[in-house]
């Protein structure tokens, strides 16, 4: 083989950032009452100083009408574990989605309230109201809210129980020999445990939020099992 001399270009092919871990929620700002059957934008929380919002800053500008950032949104969720007579049928109950939009940040500061208690209600229910309100000038100064606009969006779930092969249903000594089934697949939230300066005992909107989630989850994990389609 002849030798070769390899280049590399020394400036960044491209420049949009490839990858981002942040929370967010579904909502409307003009209409707050809107559900998913409704027109959403999404709300992503950052830190003021990050990257993408640094991005997103230059994309967005007072007063006028601006199209935004492009960004492509990715969520998926492992609902359980299928488990079949051949390794290569093996698979997932899953559910993922991809949005792609536009992301501006969001500029006044009641519609980034807005999106701060509905991000923070969405990770525990109903906690922003039973924590310090307002936020700080300090806090809002150092947080950002993007705000994506949403152009399209693609969903895919796989639920269900195993599927072999007819030759390897036929077998009867390999199904007599191997397990086959899902194994469910579900976060859980544990009993909550005490600050070191806590003085309280646990809300009812703690305590309700663990034992309805644990609940949902363990359910929805189980309708998937029994390959029920939801993207909820």
């Amino acid at each position: 083989m002849g030798r070769h001399n390899l280049q590399y270009p020394k400036d960044p092919i491209n420049t949009i950032k490839r990858r981002s871990s942040m929370i967010g929620q579904l909502g409307s700002f003009e209409r707050p009452s809107a559900d998913l059957g409704d027109p959403l934008e999404l709300y992503l929380h950052g830190y003021v100083s990050s990257r993408i919002m640094n991005l997103a800053q230059s994309s967005t500008v007072d007063g006028e009408e601006v199209q935004g950032m492009p960004v492509c949104v990715a969520a998926s969720h492992v609902d359980g574990l299928v488990l079949t007579l051949a390794t290569f049928s093996h698979n997932y109950n899953y559910r993922s989605a991809m949005l792609f939009g536009y992301a501006t940040t969001v500029k006044s500061d009641e519609e980034k309230l807005y999106a701060m208690e509905l991000i923070s209600n969405s990770v525990v229910t109903d906690r922003w109201r039973h924590t310090r309100q307002p936020p700080l000038a300090s806090e809002m100064q150092s947080t950002n809210i993007l705000k994506v606009k949403i152009v399209s969006a693609s969903a895919k779930i796989s639920a269900g129980s195993a599927t072999d092969d007819k030759s390897d249903m036929e077998n009867n000594e390999l199904v007599t020999s191997t397990w086959t089934g899902v194994l469910p697949v579900y976060q859980t939230i544990g009993n909550p445990i005490p600050g070191p300066y806590n003085t309280t005992q646990v809300p009812d909107h703690i305590n309700n939020f663990v034992a309805d989630t644990n609940d949902e989850r363990k359910q929805r994990s189980l309708r998937a099992a029994e390959g029920e389609r939801r993207a909820s």
